[in-house]
C-alpha cells in the first residue's frame, strides 16, 4: 500500500505502517483534512474493536487477547471501520481506555444492548469514560449487525461538549474526524455519508426529528447527560418512547448522573440499569465560610495558596458566569506575576460556549518540564462535560447566574443562585482519584445542608416555549398533552407559548399549524424573527433582513477594546453607526466586514469580533439555503434608500410588535408595552454613541430584554407608532395591559380605522387593470 497522505491523529500512513510525525493542532475545520488531537486524559474506553459477526464473540475474543507487541513487525491487525491497519497510537489509547472505571462495565452493557429491552439505562459519576465509551460500544454492536439498522448518534447538552468528544473518539478508534466519526452541531455540521458515529447536540437531533420522525437512519441513539436537563433533551426522552413502539429495532441509550438514575428509570419503564464505579477514593472536602470580601478575590487567593504550596496537579475553578469568568482570569494572571518563578508557570484556561474551539487547549500537551500548573476557570458547563484525570484540586463557588424567563411579563430574568446539591457532588467528584484531591467549596456546610435544592430546576420549567411549542406542532403533536415529559411545563408557559405563535398568525382557527407556522418552521430561528424574516419577502427587503437575521443569531459582535485605545475604536465605530437604529448599524457592520474581505486587522481596529462575523457569514447562508428550498421570493438588495429602511422596519414590526417599548419622559426611561418593567438604552446603543447627542427616540422596537443589574434592552431602533397600529394583530393592541401607551395606540388606531372607511375614487380602468398585473408579482404573507 503505498502513501496515502491522510493524517490521522499525529501519524501518516507510509506503506503498511504509520510513521510517527510531530505534534500537530486540529486545523480549523477538522472535517477536511482529518484532525490532529492531544489525548484527553480522564477519556477514553476499554475494548478492542469488533472482528466478528457478532457482539457476543467479539466480547469472548477481546477477553483472550493479550496486549500485542504494540506497533512491531509481523501481521498488523486491521481496522474494521476503514480497513487499515492500527496506529501504535491506537494501542497507546486503548491502554488508557483499559483503566478507566466505565471498563468494567462493557460486558453487561454489551449484553443489555443486545437484549431485549429498547432502552438501557448508564448511570455513573462524572470522569469515569461514560461520553467516549459508551457510543463506541453502540458502534460495535451496529457494526456486528452491519448497520442493519442505522447508525450512531449521540447527543450532548452542550455544542461546544460534542465538539471536544468527538475529536477524542475519532483518536481512539483510529479514524477520521469528519468521516467515519463526525459531529453535528447549530452551524457546523461536519458528517459525511461515510459517518457511522455522530456527535451531535440535542437541540440538532430534535430539529431532524421534524423531516424524519422516526430517526430511520439511526439504529442506536445515546442520550448524554441526560441530568442536565435540557428543553431538547427532556423532549427527546418523550419522543423516543414513542418512537421505539413504533421502531423496535431501534436501541436507546440514556446516560445520566446516580442523582437522577430514579426518576428515568420510572419515566423508562423500568430498564436495565449499568451502574459505572467512581473514579477512584473521594476527595478531601473543605468548607470555608463565605467570603466577607468578593467570591472572585477568594477564589484567586484559594488558587494562589494551592500554587504557592506546590502540591502537584491542576485546578478546577467553578464560578457563577461568564463575566466572573474572565475577571478572575485576569486577576490570577495579574498576580501571578509577582510569585516567585520558581514555582513554575501558572497557565489561566477559560472554559465557557463563548471561547469556541479555544475550549480544546484544556487537552494540549504539557511542557517537557511537567511543572506547568493549569488552572481552568468555568461554570456550570463543566459540571458533567469535559473530563480531567489530571485535576487535583476543585474549588466550587456554590453559585451560578441563571437566566430564568416569566411568561407573565414575556421577559427573562438574570439570577444569581444557589447551585443544587447533585451539582456540588457532581463538581467534588473531579477531584477524585488516585491519589484522591482536594474539593474547597466556597461555602459553609450549613449553607449546603440548608440553601442548595437536591437537583437543578428542569430547562422547561425556566425558558419561553414559543420555539418548542411551534416545533412539537409541526411533528404534528397538536396537543401538548400528548407529549410526554419527565417534568411537565407550566401552563401558563404553554398558554403563553401558544398566544404568541397565535399573534404571528402561526396557528389557525384549530389551533394546528398555518401555512405561514409551516414556513416559520422551516427556520432555525426564534419564531418572531423568523416571522420577520417571512414578512422582508412581502416588503422587498429580503436581502437585508436575512443579514440581520443572521447577526441577531450569532454571538454579540462587539469586543470591549483595551483601555488604552477605547477612544479611537470609539471614534472608528461611529462611521459605522446608521441613524435609523441598531438593527441598521449590525447590518451595515456585516456589509462592511464582507467589503473588507473579512479581515482581521480591520475587525481589531473597529473593536468587533471577526469570529462572530464569521459565524454571521454561516448563519446568512443557512437561512438563504432554506429560502431558497421552500421557493421564497428573495428581492435584490437596496440597503440605503429611504424605501428600503421603511420596508424593513415593517417587517421587524410583523415579528417583533410584541416587543415595542415607549419613553415615557423623554429622558431614556422606556416602558415595556406588555408590562410595566421600566429599562433603558445600552451603552452601546447607536442613539447614545452619535455625536452630537440628539433627542431620544419616544418608540422603540427591541431584540432582547433581560431584568438584570442595568436593566438594558438589547439592539433597539425607532419605529413610528402609526406602523405598530398598522401591522400589529388588532386583538393583540386591545389585550394590551391598561396604559398610557395603550390609549395612545387605541386613538391612533381609531383614526387610521375612520380613513379605510373613507370611500375610495374609483380609478380609470386601465391604470387599475395595470396595478393588478402588478400585485400578481409580489409575495403577501399574512
Amino acid at each position: 500500500m503505498g502513501h496515502t497522505g491522510i493524517l490521522r491523529g499525529t501519524w501518516v500512513r507510509v506503506g503498511q505502517h504509520r510513521a510517527p510525525l510531530g505534534p500537530a493542532p486540529p486545523p480549523a475545520c477538522p472535517c477536511s483534512t482529518g484532525a490532529g488531537v492531544p489525548a484527553m486524559a480522564g477519556c477514553g474506553a476499554p475494548g478492542s474493536l469488533p472482528r466478528q459477526s457478532g457482539p457476543g464473540s467479539m466480547l469472548e475474543e477481546e477477553e483472550e487477547e493479550d496486549d500485542p507487541a504494540l506497533g512491531c513487525d509481523g501481521d498488523l491487525e486491521v481496522n474494521p471501520y476503514d480497513g487499515l491497519p492500527f496506529s501504535s497510537r491506537y494501542y497507546e489509547l486503548l491502554r488508557q481506555r483499559r483503566e478507566l472505571p466505565v471498563w468494567t462495565t462493557k460486558y453487561s452493557f454489551m449484553e443489555h444492548l443486545e437484549g431485549n429491552s429498547g432502552i438501557v439505562l448508564v448511570s455513573g459519576p462524572p470522569g469515569t469514560g461514560k461520553s467516549t465509551q459508551i457510543p463506541q460500544w453502540c458502534a460495535e454492536y451496529a457494526l456486528s449487525l452491519q448497520f442493519a439498522h442505522g447508525l450512531v448518534a449521540c447527543t450532548q447538552p452542550h455544542s461546544l461538549a460534542a465538539l471536544s468528544l468527538s475529536l477524542r473518539v475519532a483518536d481512539e478508534m483510529d479514524l477520521n474526524l469528519g468521516h467515519e466519526v463526525g459531529y453535528c452541531v447549530p452551524h457546523e455540521d461536519c458528517c459525511t455519508t461515510e459517518t457511522i458515529l455522530r456527535y451531535c447536540s440535542d437541540e440538532m437531533l430534535l430539529r431532524e426529528m421534524t423531516s424524519d420522525p422516526l430517526l430511520r437512519q439511526y439504529g442506536v441513539v445515546v442520550l448524554d447527560e441526560a441530568q442536565e436537563r435540557t428543553v431538547p433533551t427532556d423532549v427527546l426522552l418523550g419522543l423516543l418512547k414513542d418512537v421505539l413502539r413504533q421502531r423496535p429495532a431501534l436501541k436507546v441509550v440514556v446516560v445520566t448522573s446516580p442523582a437522577m438514575e430514579e426518576q428515568l428509570r420510572a419515566f423508562c419503564g423500568d430498564p436495565p440499569v449499568v451502574r459505572v464505579p467512581g473514579p477512584g477514593a473521594p476527595p478531601q472536602l473543605l468548607y470555608r465560610d463565605p467570603p466577607a470580601r468578593s467570591r472572585i478575590t477568594a477564589a484567586c487567593q484559594a488558587v494562589l495558596d494551592i500554587h504557592r504550596r506546590q502540591e502537584p496537579g491542576h485546578v478546577l475553578l467553578f464560578l457563577a458566569s461568564e463575566q466572573e469568568i474572565a475577571e478572575c482570569c485576569g486577576a490570577i494572571q495579574t498576580e501571578a506575576m509577582a510569585l516567585n518563578p520558581g514555582l513554575g508557570p501558572l497557565l489561566v484556561l477559560p472554559l465557557h460556549p463563548g471561547v469556541g474551539r479555544a475550549a480544546q487547549k484544556v487537552y494540549e500537551a504539557l511542557e517537557e518540564s511537567g511543572r506547568e500548573r493549569r488552572v481552568i476557570v468555568t461554570h456550570w458547563l463543566a459540571d458533567s462535560s469535559f473530563s480531567l484525570g489530571t485535576v487535583r484540586f476543585v474549588i466550587d463557588s456554590g453559585l451560578e447566574l441563571r437566566n430564568v424567563y416569566n411568561p407573565r411579563i414575556r421577559a427573562e430574568s438574570q439570577v444569581l443562585r444557589p447551585i443544587s446539591k447533585s451539582q456540588a457532588e457532581s463538581r467534588m467528584q473531579r477531584a477524585a482519584g488516585s491519589p484522591p484531591g482536594t474539593c474547597l467549596r466556597l461555602y459553609s456546610e450549613a449553607f449546603y445542608e440548608q440553601r442548595l435544592p437536591p437537583s437543578p430546576a428542569p430547562h422547561v420549567s425556566e425558558t419561553s416555549l414559543s420555539r418548542l411549542v411551534l416545533l412539537l406542532k409541526r411533528l404534528d403533536i397538536a396537543d401538548m398533552g400528548q407529549c410526554d415529559f419527565l417534568d411537565r411545563p407550566g401552563p401558563e408557559s404553554l398558554m403563553q407559548a401558544l398566544e404568541d405563535l397565535d399573534y404571528l398568525a402561526a396557528l389557525d382557527d384549530d389551533g394546528n399549524l398555518s401555512e405561514v407556522g409551516i414556513i416559520m418552521s422551516e427556520f432555525p430561528l426564534d419564531p418572531q424573527l423568523a416571522k420577520a424574516l417571512i414578512a422582508s419577502c412581502e416588503f422587498d427587503c429580503v436581502e437585508e433582513m436575512v443579514s440581520l437575521a443572521a447577526m441577531l443569531t450569532a454571538s454579540p459582535c462587539f469586543v470591549p477594546p483595551s483601555t488604552h485605545l477605547e477612544e479611537a475604536v470609539t471614534m472608528r465605530r461611529r462611521a459605522l453607526l446608521h441613524p435609523d437604529g441598531d438593527h441598521f448599524t449590525l447590518i451595515n457592520i456585516f456589509n462592511a466586514f464582507q467589503q473588507y474581505n473579512t479581515d482581521e486587522g480591520w475587525c481589531r481596529k473597529h473593536g468587533v469580533s471577526g469570529e462572530a462575523l464569521r459565524l454571521a457569514g454561516v448563519v446568512r447562508a443557512e437561512l438563504l439555503e432554506v429560502m431558497q428550498r421552500i421557493e421564497l421570493p428573495i428581492s435584490p438588495p437596496a440597503f440605503g434608500t429611504d424605501a428600503n429602511v421603511l420596508n424593513i422596519q415593517r417587517a421587524l414590526i410583523s415579528g417583533y410588535f410584541l416587543k415595542v417599548a415607549r419613553d415615557i419622559d423623554g429622558s431614556g426611561n422606556y416602558v415595556m408595552l406588555t408590562h410595566k418593567h421600566v429599562a433603558h438604552l445600552p451603552p452601546t446603543c447607536c442613539y447614545l454613541l452619535r455625536q452630537p447627542l440628539q433627542r431620544l427616540p419616544p418608540w422603540v422596537l427591541y431584540h432582547e430584554f433581560t431584568i438584570s443589574q442595568d436593566n438594558c434592552l438589547r439592539v433597539v431602533s425607532e419605529i413610528q407608532p402609526q406602523m405598530l397600529v398598522e401591522l400589529a394583530p388588532q386583538y393583540y393592541l386591545s389585550n394590551l395591559p391598561p396604559s398610557e401607551s395603550r390609549d395612545l395606540l387605541m386613538e391612533l388606531r381609531e383614526k387610521v380605522v375612520a380613513v379605510e372607511d373613507i370611500p375610495a375614487v374609483p380609478e380609470p380602468l386601465g391604470e387599475a387593470a395595470g396595478r393588478e398585473d402588478e400585485e400578481r408579482e409580489v409575495c403577501v404573507l399574512q
